[in-house]
């Protein structure tokens, strides 16, 4: 048996083919990821993962639509988003496969 501390993982993610890692794997990349109210990413998309986020709590605008708890959003490559919390967030989000590197500025 392992154990780690979420505080010790960086930006929230955990599992992935980076270090540190509680799982390193190319196969897929999941992270519990915290915002706080008005924290922005831009436009962006991935040309080979897809990527779920599923929203656990908080508020969220992606894709120009307005989402909340129990919400999952799926992107396959190719779709563009940018993310705004709304409120504070938790997320959780999985890309498959596990693909460094693959984030694209629209």
């Amino acid at each position: 048996m392992k154990s780690f501390k979420a505080s010790e993982m960086i930006g929230g993610w955990f599992v992935g083919a980076f270090n540190p890692a509680v799982l390193n794997t190319s196969a897929c990349e999941v992270a519990v990821k915290n915002y706080s109210k008005g924290q922005y990413e831009s436009k962006h998309f991935h040309k080979i993962a897809t990527e779920v986020t599923y929203i656990i709590s908080g508020e969220v605008m992606m894709c120009g639509k307005q989402w909340g708890p129990g919400d999952i959003i799926v992107l396959t490559p190719g779709d563009i988003t940018d993310f705004e919390a709304l409120t504070d967030t938790v997320n959780v989000v999985v890309k498959l496969p596990g693909a460094l590197g693959d984030k694209y500025i629209a």
